[in-house]
């Protein structure tokens, strides 16, 4: 009897062992399936979390770029300023002086040419000495000067004779331009020296014209230029500028319809013309 009472513990106690160990093991294991499906499951979002993550990272890259490029802001647009010289005119050394070498004129005055070059105008007369001394060195520095400077000649129109004088330049102007004189520095220079060295005054018409007729210009020609409207209007804006820039006498240099100088305000005819390339470098840099 006890035999069978110890047999009937010992199975007791080996079933609840059996149990207790069964119970164990699936607390413990876990189905193989189930393991690599949680697996790949958080590859996959791992993967996802990363690539979430490389989105951010490069949004947030873009962005440092595009405020790099902000931050880098194009210039303004500036006015587009022309350098005569490359000393501003505040602090350059000038030779000359304003009231001493030259006057200023205010209001500024209007000019031959329009504003896309700076103006060097010559009032003269061919019957001025000064004037004829004065021919060599601005014709040479005519020759030499600044691609932005422009030069014209404005003769005198006082009086009568003057005029007349005035009316030979511009008849001789037109007939250059259209290729009728060939040379008009030769015939420049006939003309001065048919006044000062030959002692022909040109006091008419008819004198001036056997001038023009030396150098191949024929009556007709010289008659339809010397009566026409353009030469007629030139004298009446010669006579205007005369007025407008107070000339009472030659020569006369005038920069820009600003400046008005001579040769007795600059010391010479040298210096005049270093003078008149000051005053086109002061009226470039303003």
């Amino acid at each position: 009897m006890k035999q069978l009472i110890l047999i009937a513990v010992l199975l007791i106690v080996g079933l609840s062992l059996f149990f207790f160990m069964s119970n164990k093991d699936e607390t413990v294991v876990a189905p193989a399936g189930e393991t690599a499906a949680v697996t790949e499951q958080a590859m996959d979002e791992a993967v996802e979390t990363a690539a979430e993550t490389d989105g951010e990272e490069t949004a947030d890259e873009a962005l440092v770029v595009v405020e790099e490029s902000a931050s880098d802001a194009e210039p303004a647009d500036e006015a587009i300023i022309l350098a005569v010289a490359d000393t501003p005119a505040a602090t350059r050394d000038w030779q000359f002086s304003e009231g001493k070498n030259y006057v200023r004129m205010v209001p500024t005055q209007p000019t031959v040419g329009g504003a896309d070059k700076i103006e060097v105008a010559e009032f003269f007369w061919y019957g001025c000495p000064h004037c004829y001394d004065l021919e060599p060195y601005i014709e040479a520095w005519a020759e030499n000067k600044d691609p932005n400077v422009r030069f014209v000649r404005i003769p005198a129109v006082w009086n009568s004779l003057v005029k007349l004088h005035g009316q030979l330049y511009y008849t001789e102007e037109v007939l250059v331009r259209n290729g009728v004189i060939k040379n008009h520095k030769e015939f420049r220079e006939a003309v001065f020296q048919e006044y000062h060295r030959r002692g022909n005054r040109m006091t008419s018409e008819a004198a001036i014209q056997k001038v023009f007729a030396r150098f191949g210009v024929s009556e007709d020609e010289f008659n339809r230029t010397w009566n026409s409207f353009e030469v007629n209007q030139k004298l009446r804006v010669a006579d205007d500028l005369a007025r407008r820039y107070t000339i009472s006498s030659v020569p006369a240099i005038v920069v820009n319809g600003k400046y008005r100088t001579g040769a007795g305000e600059a010391g010479s005819y040298p210096k005049l013309i270093e003078l008149i390339d000051e005053l086109t470098v002061r009226e470039g840099l303003r």
